[in-house]
């Protein structure tokens, strides 16, 4: 897949605790990671997770069982790092990647980064956030109006590195010329919604869409860390 991507401090940060990874190669693989925690423990966390799964997936054929390999070691790591030095203590961060090979992308996820798939015009959300406002909205405790504004929207339930042992999600999708996948931060998904992201990622050019992707989550707010990659099957 060619790809693009993009990645700003916002507007009201004083670091950049986002990372993202482009790995080319047979397998090529794409991921982004929010870190989380005080002083400089979610850049060291988001920077961790992206690095280790560089190393992690070397020469690696893709599959989901590799995906929950990866993920419990990186999330190992950066928990026992934590636990050496107290400075970093309560550290953890997303992690969303898509793996591909020749015919499928494989899907890891933890946290609430985001993977959308572009497909004739069609924007599918690929990962579950795992995050406090989307376990209400399936309970049924909270309406979508009302999700708009939970005052805790931003709370995560899973986080890589927050524990020892981690659960990601994993899944398999096939790839078809044509389709756009996205990956994001929340600093993204948190300004720019479905039907708007569908039309900004249907149109031409790739640049021109990132441009205009960051540009917009500035403009309505820039309250956090914006990072994206988009992904394209080539013909």
């Amino acid at each position: 897949m060619r790809s693009v991507w993009r990645t700003d401090i916002g507007r009201a940060r004083n670091s950049n605790q986002d990372s993202l990874l482009l790995l080319a190669g047979p397998y090529p693989l794409y991921a982004i990671a929010d870190g989380m925690g005080g002083h400089l423990g979610g850049d060291i966390a988001s920077a961790m997770a992206v690095n280790s799964l560089k190393d992690s997936v070397k020469g690696i054929k893709p599959s989901q069982e590799e995906i929950r390999r990866c993920f419990s070691s990186i999330s190992r790591d950066i928990f026992q790092r934590q636990m050496q030095d107290k400075a970093l203590a309560g550290m953890g961060t997303t992690l969303t990647m898509l793996w591909e090979d020749e015919r499928e992308v494989f899907l890891g996820h933890v946290g609430d980064s985001r993977a959308y798939l572009l497909r004739a015009g069609e924007l599918s959300q690929l990962s579950l956030d795992h995050s406090l406002v989307t376990e209400l909205l399936r309970s049924g405790a909270i309406d979508a109006a009302a999700a708009e504004s939970y005052p805790y929207r931003n709370v995560i339930t899973r986080a890589v590195g927050a524990e020892e042992e981690i659960v990601c999600d994993t899944a398999v999708f096939d790839k078809l010329p044509g389709d756009r996948f996205l990956l994001c931060s929340d600093g993204l998904s948190e300004y720019i919604k479905a039907k708007p992201l569908a039309a900004l990622l249907g149109q031409e050019d790739m640049e021109h869409i990132a441009d205009t992707l960051l540009f917009t989550a500035l403009d309505l707010g820039g309250r956090d860390n914006i990072t994206f990659i988009i992904m394209e099957v080539e013909a």
